[in-house]
């Protein structure tokens, strides 16, 4: 029953930062770049994240810490498979192009956003004060 709540707030969580982006696309990277509209779109999506998270995580029902850091590594593959389909397919980036938004070095910033994919279910919880040790 863990998994299958987890999988709802995935499906919330990605509806919610694909929102971010398409909003992003159009009003920010007009305005300041693409680049600076990443900077300022990694901490935003970031926060959208736990705050779905935080709303959701008793509801989840997970409490252990293997669990949540279970549920957290499930996002971050999930999410990196769905950037990738959406990569590839709905807009026909190369695997490059792909790969250096993880490129911290490049000006990626997806690992940073990965990293708190995977602690976000235990932050909230800890947070939120469910989490048994």
């Amino acid at each position: 029953m863990v998994l299958v709540r987890a999988l709802v707030v995935w499906l919330l969580i990605i509806a919610a930062e694909t929102f971010h982006g398409i909003l992003r696309g159009y009003l920010l990277v007009p305005l300041v770049g693409e680049m600076r509209a990443g900077r300022i779109g990694m901490p935003v999506g970031a926060l959208i994240i736990l705050v779905i998270t935080l709303f959701l995580i008793k509801w989840m029902k997970a409490r252990r810490v293997g669990e949540l850091l279970g549920i957290g590594l499930l996002w971050l593959c999930l999410t990196f498979g769905f950037e990738v389909l959406i990569g590839l397919y709905g807009r026909g980036y190369s695997w490059e192009r792909i790969l250096a938004e993880y490129n911290l070095f490049e000006g990626g910033l997806m690992s940073i956003g990965l990293a708190f994919m995977l602690f976000c279910p235990l932050i909230a919880a800890r947070l939120r004060g469910v989490v048994v040790e």
